[in-house]
């Protein structure tokens, strides 16, 4: 036996990732002030970038510096970043009405450190149908931990508040239904699931993989992982990058330690006098950069000193790369937002109980993007509308349609199976086969696996288990 060495030629394809565009992705699943610490950031370490000082409009009243005098003193108790941005916008152009608008409603916001409790209350009171839902709601609420997870069982929480366990079943799903996605779970695996399925993949590779390997996840098994589910390493691994982007403590943001002073909207979702919704950016978090042109004049002036020149462009290069990434990830955040808000126009008008059935994949598809850009442009991100400030991830549920073409989320359908029992003949309580024929005759194909599912999450028990009920 021989051996030998030679050389050989192949052609693969592979995406590689370049530093512009890993800055790229990480502005863009990056929330508004840790952008904004990013920005900072850069501009210490880069200094052609700076923010252009504009010369105050002509006309400007002592009015408008009291107005802000006024609400700066308001800012005490938020950080020193924040106190000076806003302080520095002082030599700015006088505010307009609508510049004057957002302002209020961020000082507005500075009020109080909101809870979790007092978040998902908020939210439950406006889709509780009656005061025993909401009754049973508010004690689940109670018996949830800082980091988002329910410390109860079913029968306690019934036992707490006097009602049956398919009133807590239903009070239930409509905590899980508030923001932040993935409260009210009762271990990591059900919260990452919550999760999955509110984006759409509950039946996909991801939740496969967070529900029964979940322990190989963990240990980045991912050739175990693949064998087990037939699949390969490659889409294992984009798997687990996509579970990774989920959040597996929901509550931690209003910890403490992590809750901010101040609630931020990337996005302002308000109603024009055309009657036509309409979605804006808040762009008053973020330093407004550009190329200081001393260092341009610099680079023109240099002559042959090749050094200075290679810094200076590699300067200017990396401060136009990060400009165009900001611009970038702003419209994206924005055309995606105007997606959701095409799609979700009946829950502006009605509330939660109209959110309809919306996937990552539809929004992808409409806004030119790709199903991953979409995950990480909502994460963590907020937006305000008439009816308080939502997560952008709130508004992604899958659903079902009927026969006769009517979108019904997947919320609807469990309130629909949790009425159907209810008004069952409890001495002959319906298998889960019947109800699928029931939602049949409705025009609606639900599974038998996926209704028995559904009964598990509005915790009722099985038919043979109702009847000795």
């Amino acid at each position: 036996m021989s051996l030998k060495f030679a050389q050989t030629q192949s052609l693969q394809q592979a995406q590689v990732f370049t530093a512009q565009m890993q800055q790229a992705l990480a502005m863009l699943q990056a929330p508004a002030m840790e952008l904004r610490s990013l920005m900072q950031k850069e501009m210490s370490e880069n200094p052609v970038l700076e923010e252009p000082q504009e010369a105050a409009a002509p006309g400007g009243d002592d009015g408008d510096d009291a107005f802000i005098d006024a609400k700066i003193a308001q800012l005490r108790e938020i950080d020193e970043d924040t106190r000076a941005y806003f302080s520095r916008e002082r030599s700015g152009p006088r505010p307009t009405a609508e510049d004057e608008e957002r302002r209020q409603f961020f000082f507005d916001s500075v009020a109080e450190s909101r809870t979790l409790a007092d978040h998902l209350e908020e939210q439950l009171r406006l889709s509780a149908p009656d005061p025993e839902v909401l009754g049973a709601g508010l004690e689940i609420i109670g018996n949830i931990d800082d980091d988002g997870f329910l410390r109860a069982t079913d029968e306690e929480i019934a036992a707490g508040c006097g009602v049956a366990p398919a009133i807590v079943g239903r009070a239930l799903e409509l905590v899980r239904a508030c923001d932040p996605v993935g409260v009210g779970a009762r271990d990591l695996r059900e919260c990452l699931l919550i999760q999955l399925e509110r984006l759409g993949k509950g039946e996909e590779l991801e939740s496969v993989i967070v529900r029964d390997h979940l322990g190989d996840l963990g240990h980045r098994r991912f050739d175990q992982i693949a064998r087990a589910c037939g699949e390969t390493v490659r889409r294992v691994r984009a798997a687990a990058d996509f579970i990774g982007t989920l959040e597996p403590k929901p509550g931690r943001a209003f910890l403490p330690e992590n809750r901010a002073d101040v609630v931020v909207p990337e996005v302002f979702i308000t109603r024009g006098e055309d009657g036509e919704w309409r979605v804006a950016m808040n762009e008053d978090t973020l330093p407004r950069l550009r190329i200081s042109n001393e260092y341009k004049e610099m680079l023109a002036s240099s002559g042959g000193r090749d050094e200075l020149r290679r810094y200076l462009r590699e300067r200017i290069r990396s401060g136009k790369a990060l400009i165009h990434a900001i611009r970038q990830r702003q419209d994206t955040i924005k055309r995606i937002s105007e997606e959701i808000v095409r799609r979700q126009g009946e829950f502006l008008e009605g509330g939660v109980s109209c959110l309809k059935p919306m996937t990552l994949a539809q929004v992808a598809d409409a806004a030119g993007v790709h199903e991953t850009t979409v995950s990480r442009a909502i994460a963590n991100k907020y937006a305000w509308t008439p009816r308080g400030v939502f997560e952008l991830k709130f508004f992604f549920t899958p659903g079902y349609r009927t026969s006769g073409g009517e979108s019904l989320s997947n919320k609807s359908v469990k309130d629909a199976l949790g009425q159907i029992i209810e008004g069952e003949d409890r001495a002959h309580p319906l298998s889960d086969e019947q109800i699928v024929k029931i939602f049949e005759e409705r025009g609606l194909q639900i599974a038998r696996r996926t209704i028995a599912k559904y009964r598990t999450e509005l915790g009722i028990l099985s038919s043979s288990m109702r009847r000795r009920a």
